[in-house]
C-alpha cells in the first residue's frame, strides 16, 4: 500500500478509500485515524467535521466486517479526544501551510502516540460503556 503522505494524490486517495471502505483494514492503524483526522481538520472547523468524521468511522468499521456496538467498534469519547488533540495541533501551524505538510506534522506528532488519551483519564477509558456511548470529560486533565 502506498504511504498516504507520500504526495497530495496519495493522501486524498487514501482518505477516498476511507470514505468508500476501500482501505485495507490491516492498514487502519492509530497512524491511519491521525491522519484521517487531520485531513478533515485542516481547513475546517472541529464542529463542523465532527459529525462526518464520526459517521465515516462507524461506516468504515461496518465496511470492514466490524460492529459498532457497546464493547468494540466506534468509541465517541476516544474520537473527540483525539478530534480536539488534533485540531489544537494544526491550528498551532501556520495557515498558510499546504495540507500534505499539516497532515505529516499531526502524523509525526501523534502517530505513534496511541495511549496519550492515558494522560487524561484516571479510568480504563476504553472499556467504559459510557464513554463508548458519549463523550465523557476528562478526569486527570482538561484537554488543550
Amino acid at each position: 500500500m502506498q504511504d498516504p503522505l507520500s504526495s497530495e494524490e496519495a493522501l486524498s486517495a487514501f482518505l477516498r478509500g476511507f470514505e468508500d471502505g476501500s482501505w485495507p483494514g490491516k492498514e487502519w492503524t492509530h497512524r491511519s485515524h491521525v491522519i484521517m483526522a487531520a485531513c478533515y481538520l485542516t481547513g475546517q472547523s472541529a464542529d463542523d467535521v465532527t459529525p462526518l468524521i464520526r459517521d465515516n468511522i462507524k461506516k468504515y468499521n461496518l465496511s470492514q466486517g466490524g460492529e459498532n456496538t457497546d464493547t468494540s467498534g466506534y468509541h465517541e469519547s476516544l474520537t473527540i479526544f483525539w478530534i480536539r488533540i488534533i485540531d489544537h495541533f494544526l491550528r498551532q501551524l501556520p495557515a498558510s501551510r499546504p495540507r500534505l505538510e499539516k497532515v505529516k506534522a499531526a502524523a509525526d506528532q501523534f502517530g505513534e502516540r496511541s495511549k496519550l488519551f492515558q494522560d487524561y483519564w484516571t479510568f480504563d477509558i476504553v472499556k467504559s460503556v459510557e464513554a463508548r456511548r458519549a463523550w465523557v470529560e476528562p478526569d486527570r486533565q482538561p484537554l488543550p
